[in-house]
């Protein structure tokens, strides 16, 4: 955990107001960085700082932030959906900001996917079937909306990274956390979505992880 030593940033965020979004927004916060939060219903950010900007606006409309995003250092995508049903929001939200990111100075781009999309050869082998028979049957849409994501990500110009973490978890934050760059993560069982937001923020400007697939976990 190194986000109080990093030279402050303006981070424009999507998806401010979900689990792990509230704790970025907090963590960069505390670092002394510049946040510009584009939320569909600004009510729902209660926060006041004085480095905190909310916008209202939609990832799934490009027109609603478009014009936000020049002037900052990165974007940041927390977004994420909570029903099993077909989803676009990862498809077409990373499109939209990659369009919007076009013309501009911002060349950053950070996207929370996830470990399950593939199955780890460095999982057991239990945890292994679990994830080709169950979790991926289950979580179908939402996977599969995931690979598309980061298929656009990988065609983008970009300096993306797309954060697979496993099973996020509500605990305190405690700065500690294991990645793998471009492979697989032994024992990616679970992370707290505290410390998947720190491990965001402390990698931002680590030029290791550009065009880069990374899997986190505690």
């Amino acid at each position: 955990m190194n986000t109080s030593t990093q030279t402050p940033l303006s981070i424009l965020v999507f998806g401010a107001t979900g689990g792990t979004g509230k704790q970025f927004v907090e963590l960069a916060l505390a670092a002394g960085h510049r946040i510009t939060a584009i939320v569909r219903n600004p009510a729902t950010i209660t926060q006041q700082h004085p480095n905190l900007r909310v916008v209202q606006g939609d990832s799934m409309e490009l027109n609603t932030f478009a014009a936000e995003v020049d002037g900052h250092d990165a974007v940041v995508s927390c977004l994420g959906v909570k029903k099993l049903k077909p989803t676009t929001v990862y498809s077409v939200s990373v499109a939209n900001i990659l369009k919007a990111m076009q013309g501009t100075t911002v060349k950053r781009l950070i996207c929370i996917s996830s470990s399950a999309i593939e199955v780890s050869p460095k999982l057991p082998w239990a945890l292994r079937m679990l994830t080709k028979y169950v979790l991926s049957r289950i979580f179908k849409h939402i996977y599969a909306d995931t690979r598309l994501m980061e298929q656009i990500l990988k065609q983008s110009s970009v300096d993306w990274t797309s954060v697979r973490p496993p099973r996020l978890i509500d605990k305190p934050l405690t700065g500690t956390y294991r990645y793998a760059i471009n492979d697989y993560l032994v024992r990616c069982f679970q992370i707290s979505r505290a410390d998947l937001a720190c491990f965001m923020l402390d990698h931002i400007t680590d030029t290791q992880m550009i065009r880069a697939v990374v899997e986190v976990a505690n």
